[in-house]
């Protein structure tokens, strides 16, 4: 009897060995922010239509990154300060990521800020300072996913909003009966972006916006902060010093947040663009006081990281388990295709070439007549992009690598299966504007061949795959 006692109480001995050997992994998590303030200048900030050339950097240009990992589905988030980065430049700096850190290419996410006042990603000559600029961009992504993967330790994860109404507003509006003029196209759009704030001219805006803050908080066990997660769906601010690189409220923002919470001393925080492609700074029915030179861009800051502050009062409790997940899927747009009659207008517009004619042309009429040419020659009829979906406990995100017009942004949150739901754009890589046909149908600046490359239905096509995607992530 005794013997058999002693074989039970033995084998329950293994037994529970064997469970502590095989002991649940811990959810761990690293950041880190890279500076990649250019070293060289003059840069060309290609921020719109006509050269800006940056002569020195007023703060500091950064690629921030966080890694989470819960022993087997391990991803990193990269938010650059940067208006779009070059699908060229994003593909190499995964690979070599990947390689140093062995997190799968498809399981890194990196986005821009789409602050207007930085050098671009293509590079260029060699020696030249573009050239420096993008080896410094390549070379900073790989360190801030490299050492935030170094750094990883145990974490908790929570999630949660705080409504910022105040800072954001539609850009694009109806305007009163006759005072619509042609589009660079010679044609008359229902809506007009950036319209000016003459009481007299606007009607109303022509579509919503998204008001809130959303914040992933990622603790250690001492419930210091590892890392903030943020996203807000705004433009950039702008009213940056003349001829000097910045971070725009994207950098004021990752400065501050360190004094609203308590970090670890290492505290990386980064606020990603969210649907913004409609949505900026400017409040059209009022008349702001004057501001001094990049004034502005510090009360959104601050405001921001209040909202990020408040948010993240809302959290009840950090999760030291949080369920990950993030599929990549590659998906086929059809090219858009202009109509006959455009090609025969636009190279008619080329073709003019006395100035007085010139001069009678609508605003850019000669730009968006390249852009239909080009549109007319391309060899490719489709392109394929990458859409990513990402789950961290009940938190999804969803990259797009657009700057998403905030209905689509509204409409994903709204039919995620998640109790909230982060939408970034520029995610990626960077292929123009993407509205849904609702807007396309309304005109306007972001709907403008050029301006937009892919067709109509593009916005539902990629809606519908996301939403596959979270339903996926949702079941796991």
């Amino acid at each position: 009897m005794i013997t058999k006692l002693l074989v039970v109480l033995f084998s329950l001995f293994l037994f529970s060995s064997s469970l502590r050997g095989e002991e649940a992994p811990v959810f761990r998590a690293g950041a880190f922010a890279a500076d990649v303030t250019p070293q060289q200048f003059p840069l060309n900030m290609p921020g719109g239509f006509s050269g800006n050339l940056a002569e020195g950097a007023n703060d500091a240009l950064h690629a921030r990154a966080l890694v989470l990992d819960d022993g087997k589905t391990s991803f990193a988030l990269v938010l650059v300060d940067n208006l779009g980065l070059s699908p060229a430049l994003i593909i190499e700096a995964k690979q070599l990521a990947s390689e140093k850190t062995g997190i799968p290419a498809e399981k890194i996410l990196i986005s821009s800020t789409h602050t207007h006042s930085a050098p671009g990603s293509g590079g260029g000559k060699e020696g030249s300072p573009e050239a420096a600029y993008r080896q410094r961009l390549l070379d900073g992504i790989v360190e801030a996913i490299v050492k935030a993967h170094e750094t990883r330790r145990p974490a908790a994860v929570g999630a949660a909003g705080h409504p910022l109404p105040e800072e954001v507003f539609n850009r694009r509006w109806h305007l009163k009966p006759g005072k619509m003029i042609p589009n660079p196209f010679g044609k008359m759009d229902e809506v007009k972006m950036n319209p000016g704030t003459d009481p007299d001219t606007l009607d109303r805006p022509a579509g919503p916006t998204d008001p809130d803050f959303l914040v992933l908080s990622i603790q250690n066990h001492k419930r210091e902060q590892i890392a903030l997660y943020a996203s807000y769906a705004l433009h950039y601010v702008g009213a940056t010093p003349p001829k000097q690189v910045s971070a725009d409220y994207f950098g004021e923002f990752a400065r501050l947040m360190p004094s609203r919470l308590r970090g670890d001393g290492t505290m990386v925080a980064m606020v990603a663009n969210g649907a913004s492609g409609d949505i900026n700074n400017i409040p059209f029915t009022m008349t702001r006081p004057p501001r001094e030179t990049y004034e502005q861009i510090r009360i959104v800051a601050q405001k921001a990281a209040d909202a990020a502050w408040f948010a993240h009062r809302k959290i009840e409790t950090h999760d030291k388990a949080p369920r990950l997940g993030m599929i990549e899927r590659q998906v086929e747009l059809r090219y858009r295709r202009p109509a006959e009659e455009d090609i025969i207008a636009a190279r008619k517009v080329l073709g003019t070439k006395v100035k007085e004619e010139i001069d009678a042309l609508p605003r850019l009429a000669q730009h968006y007549a390249a852009s239909v040419i080009a549109a007319a020659e391309r060899a490719e009829e489709t392109i394929t992009v990458p859409v990513q979906a990402i789950r961290v406990g009940d938190l999804a995100i969803c990259g797009l690598p657009f700057e998403v017009l905030v209905e689509i942004g509204l409409e994903l949150r709204e039919k995620s299966p998640f109790g909230e739901t982060m939408v970034i754009g520029l995610a990626n890589g960077r292929y123009g504007y993407l509205p849904d046909p609702e807007q396309h149908a309304l005109g306007g600046y972001e709907t403008w061949l050029g301006t937009n490359t892919v067709e109509v239905d593009s916005s539902e096509i990629l809606t519908k795959h996301l939403l596959e995607m979270l339903g996926e992530l949702k079941g796991e």
